[in-house]
């Protein structure tokens, strides 16, 4: 009869651990998915940062060729853009 009790005690001890280890490994599981979900934020983060470089930089582009474009546009600026290209045919008036 002592065997037994001797058995269901290791058996006893034997759940103990088992459980405790599962503990160990369910707070593992949670610590490891609570920092994917840090660095899947991090990552949106940088994803939208990129974004809004790519956005100002395009931005950017767009008003120096419309100030280009502008300047084209405007006669005494085209008689000066000619006049640098070929200084002996230009003819330069002057606007008031």
């Amino acid at each position: 009869m002592s065997n037994i009790i001797v058995l269901k005690s290791e058996i006893a001890s034997k759940r103990a651990e088992v459980k405790a280890l599962v503990d160990q490994l369910k707070a593992a599981k949670a610590d490891a998915k609570a920092a994917k979900a840090i660095d899947k934020a991090a990552k949106q983060i940088a994803k939208e940062n990129k974004a809004f470089d790519r956005a100002a930089k395009k931005a950017a582009r767009i008003a120096k060729l419309e100030a280009k474009l502008a300047s084209l546009k405007n006669p005494v600026g085209a008689k000066a853009i000619k006049a640098n290209k070929k200084p002996s045919k230009a003819t330069v008036s002057v606007f008031a």
